[in-house]
């Protein structure tokens, strides 16, 4: 079993940046390629990035390449999303989720992954 816990969240205003971290207890987080989705009111659940479990292979969703930078700190079990330039199209709570695959299949397969955190809330004013 892995537990997932999102940090870092909160107000900021548009241009800003924000830093999120996804820590990992119960299993090594190396063990797992690991992802960042964002749900805003009233809208589904959208892929935001990926990584694979060494770091190597990154994937991006559209609307946040060039501003978002996902990595990952396996020694200390921690993922991180790294958000600047930051659009009040931003706001959602954003979830961290770990699977044993691969940064493709969490990209695709939101349904089907293994652990998912509690999410934290992202506010981005105008």
């Amino acid at each position: 079993q892995v537990r997932l816990v999102e940090s870092g969240g909160g107000l900021v205003q548009a241009g800003g940046s924000l830093r999120l971290s996804c820590a990992a207890s119960g299993r090594t987080l190396s063990t797992f390629a690991t992802g960042w989705f964002r749900q805003a009111p009233g809208k589904e659940r959208e892929f935001v990035a990926a990584i694979s479990r060494r770091g190597v292979i990154t994937h991006y969703a559209d609307s946040v390449k060039g501003r978002f930078t996902i990595s990952r700190d396996n020694a200390k079990n921690t993922v991180y999303l790294q958000m600047n330039s930051l659009k009040p199209e931003d706001t959602a709570v954003y979830y961290c989720a770990a699977d044993s695959t691969g940064p493709s299949y969490i990209r695709d397969n939101p349904d089907k992954l293994d652990y998912w955190g509690p999410g934290t809330q992202v506010t981005v004013s105008s």
